[in-house]
Parts: C-alpha cells; structure tokens; sequence
C-alpha cells in the first residue's frame, strides 16, 4: 500500500494532507525519513508522525464477484444459507456492497473497506447499476420502453429516469442510479412485464465481464480508484 493511503486508512489525515506531511519530512518508515507519497509500505512496517508510532493498518481490498441465484448477498445468514463472503477465500472480514436479491445473480462487490463502501451506496453519489432483466409477456411494448426511460410511478414514489435498451423481445437493459428495495423488478412490473430472471452487469465504471457464476476476482489500484471518482462525481 501506498504511503499516503496508508495514513489515510490510518485516520491521520486525509490523501491530500497526507502527501503533505509526506514531503515535509515528518513522516518515518521504519526509523528512516521518506519524503516520497508513493513509498509501498508493507504490513508490518513501523510507521510514525512526528515520531508518534502509527498503529498498523489492515490492506483495504476490494472483491468482484458474480453472485450466483440462491446465495444470499449478506455477510451471515440466520438460516444458514449460502453467502456472497462464502465465495471469496480472504482472511479478512469482508462485507458486501449493497444487495442484490437472493434468486437475482451478477456483479456484486465485497470489500474490507467501509467508507468506499457507504459511498458507494450513498443516493447522493447516484452510482449507476446496470441489469439485464429476462421478462415475462414478451414481446416488450415499446410504451412500456418509453415509460421506463421517463420514470415509472411505484408505491414508494416516481424513480428517476433511466437507461434502457431492449435487447430481445423478452430482455432489456436497464441502468438506474437509484438503490430502493426491489427496484428493477417493480419497474418492470409495474409497465406489464414482470422479470423472470435478473442479473446485475454492471456497477460504477466496472462490468461483470467474463467472470463465471460464483467466480471472484480482486480489483487492482486502477479499478478502485475509478470506483473512488464515481462516488465522489456528484
């Protein structure tokens, strides 16, 4: 990990102030000073500010995972069913970032790291989803298509507009930046087509890609700094 996230991560300061401190020379990596904010520190490197010791700090990770139907997107479950944290070997304590609904499959992301992950879900920041619905009473009206663009009237509300393509007669993309409870499948519903099968594809910049069902893969610096900027665009 990077020496400025690292104080970061630690609670010192933030990145920006972080590097600042870096270059001002206060800052030492096993007793020796290091001026330079993209120093790797290792996990059981002795760090300090102004000689003050810095607690060590867990690498914060981040997981995709395509998450198969019958697996419930939570850390633990009561019933003792199967859980997304089950799919990914990590001895940390990952949680999931939102939910995807137990017979709906696709992307969704694990991560050790809380703030990303309350950003990542915070309606303020409107980070888009993007799903693939397979629906019933086919073929789709293109009425319903222009509804679903326009914004849809649910018991909880008018939702924003939204992304859609129809991609089969009985399929459709939707993208949405909105998160309530059960969305995709209301919308549906609600213009004549009720979902049949749900797979999320999409989330922020990141797509499901060639990741198989119950597969995992972890995200590299790149694609969690471009999750980052997603969550602070708005």
């Amino acid at each position: 990990m990077r020496l400025a996230k690292y104080l970061a991560h630690a609670g010192v300061a933030s990145r920006r102030t972080a590097e600042s401190l870096i270059r001002a020379g206060r800052i030492t990596v096993d007793g020796a000073p290091v001026t330079d904010p993209a120093r790797d520190v290792g996990g059981g490197a002795v760090v300090a500010v102004d000689g003050r010791l810095i607690p060590g700090v867990e690498e914060r990770v981040v997981y995709a995972v395509h998450k198969p139907p019958g697996v419930v997107s939570t850390a633990r479950d009561t019933h003792g069913r199967a859980t997304v944290v089950d799919l990914v070997e990590d001895p940390r304590r990952l949680y999931p970032v939102g939910r995807l609904d137990a017979d709906a499959s696709g992307l969704i992301l694990l991560t050790n790291d809380g703030e990303l992950a309350n950003r990542l879900t915070h309606p303020r920041f409107e980070v888009p989803r993007s799903y693939r619905a397979t629906v019933a009473q086919p073929p789709i009206r293109e009425d319903a298509v222009r509804t679903l663009r326009d914004g849809v009237e649910l018991e909880d509300g008018r939702t924003a507009p939204a992304d859609v393509r129809r991609l089969a007669p009985d399929c459709l993309e939707l993208t949405i930046h909105e998160g309530r409870n059960r969305q995709v499948k209301r919308m549906c519903a609600a213009v004549g087509h009720p979902v049949v099968a749900l797979r999320r594809v999409g989330f922020g910049p990141l797509g499901l890609g060639e990741l198989r069902s119950g597969e995992h893969r972890r995200l590299d610096d790149r694609e969690i700094d471009a999750l980052r900027r997603a969550a602070t665009s708005r």
